[in-house]
């Protein structure tokens, strides 16, 4: 489905968010904070719009996706730019050794794999021990009133703007139907603590349209 979308993907979440997912990336690249020497693995990574802006302090980047047609646009885009390298996976079975990141983030894709805590554990597994997770994912408005107006955006104009501006439209139909069902805050921060992570807080954005949630691998198993 998303290798049918990768052609206008960045467009479209520009026009879906109303410019504000340049917002939410550059404050997971703040909260991702990674520096000098530092490996980053960002899942479900596109065409790794995200991926780059993991780079600027200078770490280097894995972007890694399922979707074939994604890192293909995203290789072309970006080019030979050394700091990001594209690597297919599947987040539920990731090809990467125990213990290999300083920092695992995923952005707005945890809620497309099917089993959360199956993906979140493969998460801890690859990170270092002391390693960092970042999850930028949609989560519940704070605001009852606002809430409802945001639900009726989902389901109602989410779709209709798609329609005009995706290359896959269907694609974003059932993206507003995974948001909507998602766990809200404080739920996906018992599943992260259920899949192993320490110190797991959030951080609202956009009046809880979107959740940061963070956590820490532990340096030893209790």
């Amino acid at each position: 489905m998303f290798d049918r979308t990768a052609r206008r993907y960045d467009l479209v979440n520009d026009l879906l968010s109303l410019g504000q997912d340049r917002v939410w990336r550059k404050v997971t690249a703040e909260v991702v904070d990674a520096g000098p020497g530092e490996l980053v693995l960002d899942l479900a990574a596109g065409t790794g719009t995200s991926s780059l802006t993991f780079t600027e302090l200078g770490a280097r980047a894995i972007a890694c996706d399922f979707s074939l047609g994604m890192l293909r646009t995203g290789a072309e885009r970006l080019g030979a730019q050394g700091e990001v390298n594209f690597i297919a996976g599947d987040g539920l079975r990731l090809p990467f050794a125990d213990d290999s990141f300083d920092v695992v983030t995923i952005s707005f894709g945890l809620r497309n794999m099917h089993d959360t805590v199956a993906a979140l554990r493969e998460m801890h597994r690859v990170a270092r021990p002391g390693g960092r997770l970042v999850v930028a994912e949609f989560s519940r408005p704070t605001i009852k009133s606002f809430d409802v107006v945001y639900t009726q955006y989902l389901m109602r104009m989410f779709p209709a703007v798609a329609r005009l501006a995706s290359s896959n439209p269907d694609s974003y139909a059932y993206l507003a139907e995974s948001i909507r069902t998602w766990p809200d805050q404080a739920a996906l921060a018992r599943l992260v603590i259920e899949a192993g992570w320490h110190k797991v807080a959030w951080r609202n954005l956009s009046l809880g349209i979107v959740a940061l949630h963070r956590g820490v691998k532990p340096l030893s198993a209790r």
